[in-house]
């Protein structure tokens, strides 16, 4: 593959021509995107946690890392954002009927577009823009066999005791009850081994490569390898109170929080309240939960082995994000069975999902901080300088800033559907350290949960009363300014009305 040399990158940046206005047939940087599913703003190490994760923190040490960086709070709704560059519901959600994703976008520069891990939304992705597929193409499942049979008489371990056959997928075919020959099989270890092995067939074409890699971890249920496990046994007995207090002190002195930010409430109960068995069992959820991040960042260091092997590391942008924030959500259909293994269904309690938030208010589902602010790395030598953004961004931006690169451009109709415009706005100048315009305002919207944000302030509700806050002085979420700023209240609830009434008509 003909490579963009540095040289080059630095002739475009230093004479201010757009990566995006270059002619036509000059070379292109490969794009690897990667997100992980229910992970919470602080568990990696490089954003406050004590997950060990050496191979995403030295992406974010020599790339950039977003402080105030955006997702949908739920998992469909933001693979249809990441995807299109479009709010979900204008598009058509789960079918994205008008709008083009990113594989679409840049099939027309000669990408050649993969993807392995989670897809989620209605039509395959062999069928909007990829060239090649395998994985979970659904919500979750299983992680050591998606297609587990039931026991007679019995049902397999799902969501509410349902036995429920997920949608798997290998290039263009549908598997129900997927089973893997591979007796070592899991999900995270086989959507990586699946990218590489894509990565080597390809590695001779004169063409970019686009590869796009949704993890299901550390979504429930809870399964890990028992060495990962070992790893992290005991060492939340501690308590998700002092666990939050410890990512809070350590947050602080990375700069990625300030002496703005306060604490947020526990959403549970006090640590201290639970007995020693209660103790053990949090214990060993969070171990668990701990363990499949930690086997994404070892899957991870595979993956950039690899590109380094191919001599593309300095030729590949790759941004890194979750899809919302941690999950409070309790499925617990295996009560009996701790998590761990293939034959558990379980998830983190509330308290852990609290502590996986720390510092932001609330969770996954709900338009607070804690459930829409993602980590945001992004690394590409020779163009990004290391540091950190205050800078604002959105999962809408992703295919604003392949197509600001490439110099793509966004079709007008998808399958004989006419597309609508995305709004997203390129990162690349953000990329560039520059100073980017900022979006007016952002929108959010799934099921009860509403909000809007115009430059630091942002209006919120969870129910039927809108909530204000000023997100500079306050940005965990704590002084409600509604009662002291109605004018403005009404004047953001009206925006937010007024955009839902033109993005919810094609749901």
């Amino acid at each position: 593959m003909i490579r963009l040399t540095i040289l080059s990158l630095f002739a475009c940046l230093q004479f201010g021509t757009s990566l995006g206005q270059a002619e036509p047939d000059r070379t292109r940087p490969n794009f690897i995107l990667i997100m992980v599913d229910d992970m919470g703003y602080s568990d990696l190490g490089c954003y406050g946690g004590e997950v060990k994760t050496p191979n995403i923190d030295a992406l974010a040490r020599n790339g950039l890392r977003f402080k105030q960086f955006y997702n949908t709070a739920k998992c469909h709704t933001t693979r249809a954002e990441l995807l299109t560059g479009n709010y979900a519901y204008a598009i058509g959600d789960h079918r994205m009927e008008y709008g083009a994703t990113f594989g679409e976008v840049l099939r027309t520069v000669g990408y050649r577009t993969l993807i392995a891990g989670k897809w989620h939304q209605n039509p395959l992705p062999t069928t909007r823009g990829f060239d090649r597929y395998y994985g979970l193409a659904d919500g979750c499942s299983n992680f050591f066999n998606p297609g587990l049979k039931a026991r007679p008489g019995e049902g397999p371990p799902g969501r509410k005791g349902k036995n429920r056959v997920r949608r798997w997928a290998i290039e263009d075919k549908v598997i129900m009850g997927y089973t893997s020959p591979d007796k070592k099989f899991y999900h995270t270890d086989a959507f990586t081994s699946y990218a590489i092995d894509r990565l080597d067939e390809y590695k001779g074409e004169d063409k970019p490569f686009l590869l796009y890699l949704p993890y299901t971890a550390p979504h429930y249920p809870l399964h890990a390898w028992p060495e990962d496990i070992a790893k992290y046994r005991g060492k939340y007995k501690i308590g998700w109170d002092k666990i939050r207090q410890q990512r809070f002190k350590r947050m602080n002195e990375m700069g990625l929080i300030g002496p703005n930010h306060k604490l947020t409430g526990r959403a549970s109960k006090a640590w201290d309240d639970l007995t020693e068995a209660q103790k053990d069992a949090e214990d060993l959820k969070m171990a668990v939960y701990a363990a499949m991040i930690d086997r994404v960042d070892q899957n991870l260091g595979r993956l950039f082995a690899k590109v380094k092997e191919l001599g593309e590391w300095d030729n590949t942008l790759i941004m890194f994000l979750t899809d919302n924030g941690a999950c409070p959500e309790q499925p617990n259909t295996t009560p009996n069975i701790p998590p761990g293994p293939v034959e558990s269904y379980r998830t983190v309690s509330v308290g852990w999902a609290n502590a996986s938030n720390t510092p932001y208010r609330r969770f996954k589902s709900t338009d607070y901080e804690g459930g829409i602010r993602t980590p945001f790395i992004a690394h590409w030598p020779g163009v990004i300088k290391p540091g950190m953004t205050d800078q604002v961004g959105h999962i809408i931006d992703v295919s604003a800033t392949f197509r600001d690169i490439t110099g793509a451009e966004y079709p007008k109709a998808i399958n004989g559907n006419k597309t609508l415009t995305p709004v997203g706005k390129s990162l690349l100048p953000i990329f560039k350290g520059e100073q980017r315009e900022a979006h007016e305002e952002i929108y959010w919207h799934f099921s009860r949960a509403n909000a809007v944000r115009q430059g630091d302030l942002k209006l919120v509700r969870a129910g039927k009363e809108w909530e204000l806050y000023d997100l500079k002085a306050d940005p965990t979420e704590t002084n409600n300014l509604a009662k002291k700023m109605p004018g403005k209240a009404k004047e953001l609830a009206d925006l937010w009305q007024a955009w839902s009434k033109t993005n919810k008509h094609r749901q």
